[in-house]
């Protein structure tokens, strides 16, 4: 049996009308397009719904058990219809440590006083593990702190992420310059293998420093971040996620030779996902995004470009 929903809109308006000419005016069908439906329906159903009274259909018994089921089925339909066009959206979005604690609830937040009808799912991990979930179509979008390095998915540069050096307050560390041999030897807090953050720190720092005489490894930022604060070592960290500990000062930057240090986040999906209009309004409405950090970047490019 396939009953469909204009077989359900005519039962409806016959209903009301008891004319299936009144019945087409309503749904703009001609007499013979709406004769034709419920005949059709009442072919799959075995049954009549209408008694036949001269040029009159009446409901019989059948049909008035089948009314309300149509009506409500019609309801939710029209539910249905409302709820797409007040841009809901179901959405799994994946993002790593940084984006995701630091930068992406504020975007959902802003996206939901525009669409208040969208729902987010949203899985936080390192950048390899996101990686995986995209490619796996296990989340529609991956917003992550380093490159992927897979065939089968699409990467965009996103934003740009600033990075500091940070120590506690008593630490040796603090409060003079510091030479690269002081930091060489120094005990680094860093995060696992497969995480953005370690392979940027270590495109970053091995450079300057050829290696770390001690390493502590830890399994997320929110750990790295504890334990710098108690004093456990140094570590080189995104600005976003240390800036209230800096502004509190329980944490301070470290004076050293490096070099300022920036990354750049990035935007992946698979390349055979199928966008859905409200996948595609969230990606458009995250490539808009400027954050303070992106606004103040942005400043400091303007003023060291400018003559």
């Amino acid at each position: 049996m396939r009953l469909t929903l204009r077989q359900m809109e005519v039962l409806v308006e016959i209903a009301h009308s008891r004319s299936a000419t009144a019945a087409g005016d309503a749904l703009a069908m001609s007499q013979s397009a709406v004769s034709a439906a419920l005949a059709e329906l009442e072919s799959q159903l075995g049954e009549r719904v209408f008694d036949r009274v001269g040029k009159r259909l009446v409901l019989n018994d059948s049909g008035r058990l089948l009314l309300p089921r149509a009506m409500a089925i019609l309801d939710q339909t029209r539910g249905i219809e409302a709820l797409f066009s007040a841009g809901a959206a179901a959405l799994r979005i994946g993002a790593s440590s940084t984006v995701g604690n630091a930068i992406l609830p504020d975007i959902m937040a802003a996206f939901c006083r525009d669409f208040p009808a969208a729902q987010f799912c949203l899985r936080v991990g390192n950048t390899q593990a996101i990686a995986d979930a995209v490619a796996q179509f296990e989340v529609d979008l991956g917003l992550v702190e380093g490159a992927c390095h897979r065939d089968d998915l699409t990467i965009q540069p996103w934003l740009q992420d600033a990075l500091v050096v940070v120590c506690a307050p008593d630490s040796p560390m603090a409060g003079r310059e510091v030479s690269l041999d002081d930091l060489r030897a120094a005990r680094w807090l860093l995060r696992e293998p497969g995480s953005g953050t370690r392979e940027t720190v270590e495109a970053l720092l091995l450079e300057h420093l050829q290696g770390f005489a001690q390493a502590m490894v830890l399994g997320s930022s929110e750990s790295i971040r504890a334990a710098a604060i108690a004093g456990l070592g140094l570590t080189c960290i995104p600005r976003r996620l240390v800036r209230d500990a800096l502004d509190r000062g329980l944490l301070v930057t470290v004076r050293s030779p490096l070099p300022a240090m920036h990354r750049t986040l990035y935007i992946v999906h698979h390349q055979k996902k199928t966008f859905s209009q409200a996948l595609a309004r969230f990606l458009q409405f995250c490539q808009n995004w400027q954050d303070d950090a992106a606004l103040l970047h942005t400043r400091t490019q303007t003023r060291t470009v400018s003559p």
